[in-house]
């Protein structure tokens, strides 16, 4: 340990205190924090009004790099949304085997979103589904466009509720591999069935009428909704004006996985 340094250290990452060892500071030599509390003396480096060292960095996620210089192990919650920017703060930060960690293509290579699981079978131009099991830092961030088309009839003067009839059908826009991932055999194939894993398409629909049981699945596969949008025409159903009137309505959600 460096004498010119406490055993304990203060530090203001961005307005968030954190308390550690000096030793874990400059775990991993050559790193940044390694060179500014190993390599300089206490007098060079910024304080804040309290005297503790100051980082201008994201103090959200200064967290991570802590608990990693700790122990060297990365441990992230599930559905964690920000591990593009946690890689821009271990490449600050100089961590190399961290930037590693967090590279979206080491992550493909470790855990392949098309492995097969124990019942698969391969066939030329088949398309590899994933196994349940998988990791969510393993699956590829992305959206999910679904969509539906339904219609309802009120009655004259709305003075009747509303008949609604059922949803004709679902349909999932978005990239190949992550319909599959996230719809497996609920997904309706037969009207591109020939389409490549990473190539997008919009002719895919569900084999189910349910939107909620669509948002379950999304949901469970650590999807959010970001936007929707609804559009819908009304029409007599005959001439006669005194009839009920009939909507049809098509409205889609946008979901993403970050």
């Amino acid at each position: 340990m460096d004498p010119l340094f406490p055993e304990i250290v203060e530090l203001n990452v961005g307005g968030q205190v954190y308390v550690t060892r000096h030793t874990t500071l400059v775990s991993v030599p050559e790193s940044l924090l390694w060179r500014m509390f190993s390599q300089q003396k206490p007098g060079e480096l910024a304080r804040d009004s309290k005297g503790r060292f100051f980082l201008d960095r994201d103090g959200f996620l200064f967290r991570y790099i802590l608990d990693y210089l700790r122990d060297l192990q990365l441990v992230l919650p599930d559905y964690f949304p920000e591990r593009s920017r946690l890689q821009r703060e271990a490449e600050h930060f100089q961590l190399p085997e961290l930037v590693k960690r967090l590279n979206p293509l080491r992550i493909s290579k470790t855990l392949d979103p098309y492995r097969f699981n124990a019942s698969s079978s391969y066939s030329p131009g088949s398309v590899p589904r994933l196994t349940p099991s998988q990791s969510l830092e393993g699956r590829r961030s992305g959206y999910i466009t679904v969509g539906y088309r339904g219609s309802y009839t009120i009655g004259r003067e709305a003075q009747a509720d509303a008949k609604f009839r059922r949803v004709a059908r679902i349909t999932v826009c978005g990239k190949t591999s992550l319909a599959k991932e996230v719809f497996g055999e609920t997904l309706n194939e037969s009207r591109d069935p020939d389409r490549p894993p990473e190539r997008y398409t919009s002719r895919y629909y569900l084999k189910f009428n349910f939107l909620e049981q669509a948002f379950d699945k999304l949901s469970e596969a650590g999807f959010h909704m970001v936007a929707c949008s609804s559009t819908g025409t009304c029409a007599f159903a005959s001439n006669d004006q005194s009839e009920d009137k009939v909507w049809t309505s098509y409205t889609e959600y946008v979901f993403c996985r970050d």
